[in-house]
């Protein structure tokens, strides 16, 4: 049995969350405008300024539904989470590997492989998809790029090395960027801005990589993975490194192929973006939910798992991946198998 789990996006400045029975209630200026069974719930997820009763995180930690808080721009500040699942012989096993170089440095490829071939895949469906021959072309470059980075990959043997060819591949890739959007106005890519994002494009991706990174975390604690201790990803204290790893292989096909979709099919508009005072660029609330209504449409997609042969959503495919990973850590596989998209 395959059950898709779901998340409860509170976006509204001023919501409260409580608990009422056995259900999640919102409330917003002391009246009740939504009720969710918890049990139908796989976390919750509050932008800006939301509150929740103390009973209400109590009762999500012993059910296991997270509850993670992040700014209105989609950073992540904290996460409420009951014991984590999972058994101490796999977290220990776990991080073995992360202090064994050549361990390390063979999950680190095979999430830069996977990477990368998806980052080929979204550039050559866009190439085939426009009919300007000049961005087809370009586009198809990049890809070319992408593949002879991937050569390198694959004879790299230290994870420094993979990650500055990790570095240099997403420099290629992040040139297609405005061939990825069919002249719209107010989007344009210049540089990767994050902290804070300085305008609409950087908006978007920094907020829809917010979303994974929490589907990721979820992940990893639902396979009993510690989501802090990564491979590709150095050791820093609040960083999720294990969920950073899984999360990878899905920016392009996931994230990215949203973010460009939204633009080029106009459901969300530049004007729909402002500049505050500190210089951050912040989207307005009517997008905001337009992009979580796009995420969660994304992740009902069905795709068949190209290592498994098994049709499943894109929401359970993180999970699948996590999944994986264990049973690798356990030396149940030879290799981490990324998700190649087709």
């Amino acid at each position: 049995m395959k059950t898709h789990l779901n998340t409860l996006f509170v976006t509204t400045d001023g919501a409260y969350l409580c608990k009422d029975g056995q259900a999640v209630a919102v409330r917003i200026k002391k009246e009740t405008r939504l009720r969710v069974p918890l049990h139908n719930l796989d976390g919750i997820v509050c932008f800006g300024r939301v509150g929740v009763s103390p009973q209400l995180m109590g009762e999500c930690a012993s059910q296991g539904v997270s509850i993670s808080f992040l700014s209105s721009t989609g950073r992540f500040h904290a996460a409420v989470v009951g014991f984590s699942p999972g058994n101490v012989i796999l977290r220990r096993q776990q991080y073995r590997l992360a202090d064994d170089a050549v361990k390390s440095a063979l999950a680190a490829r095979c999430i830069i492989l996977g990477k990368l071939a998806n980052c080929r895949t979204l550039l050559l469906r866009a190439a085939r998809e426009t009919d300007e021959p000049v961005r087809a072309d370009r586009l198809r470059k990049i890809a070319d790029r992408l593949n002879a980075n991937q050569i390198d990959v694959r004879t790299a043997t230290t994870v420094e090395r993979l990650r500055g060819l990790e570095g240099e591949a997403a420099a290629s890739y992040f040139e297609a960027f405005n061939d990825l959007m069919i002249d719209v106005a107010g989007f344009t890519y210049t540089r990767r801005s994050r902290r804070p994002p300085l305008d609409p494009l950087n908006a978007l991706l920094s907020f829809v990589y917010a979303l994974l990174s929490h589907d990721a975390r979820s992940a990893c604690e639902g396979a009993g993975l510690d989501a802090a201790v990564g491979y590709l990803h150095e050791d820093r204290p609040g960083r999720p490194g294990m969920a950073l790893d899984l999360m990878e292989e899905f920016r392009p096909c996931l994230a990215d192929r949203l973010v460009f979709s939204l633009i080029n099919r106009r459901q969300v508009h530049a004007r729909d973006f402002e500049k505050v005072e500190t210089g951050a660029v912040r989207m307005s609330d009517s997008t905001r939910k337009t992009v979580l209504v796009a995420y969660q449409e994304r992740k009902q997609e069905v795709v068949t798992h190209p290592f498994l042969g098994e049709k499943m959503t894109f929401g359970q495919l993180l999970h699948i991946q996590a999944r994986l990973m264990s049973r690798w850590i356990r030396g149940d596989l030879d290799a981490y198998p990324p998700y190649v998209w087709k």
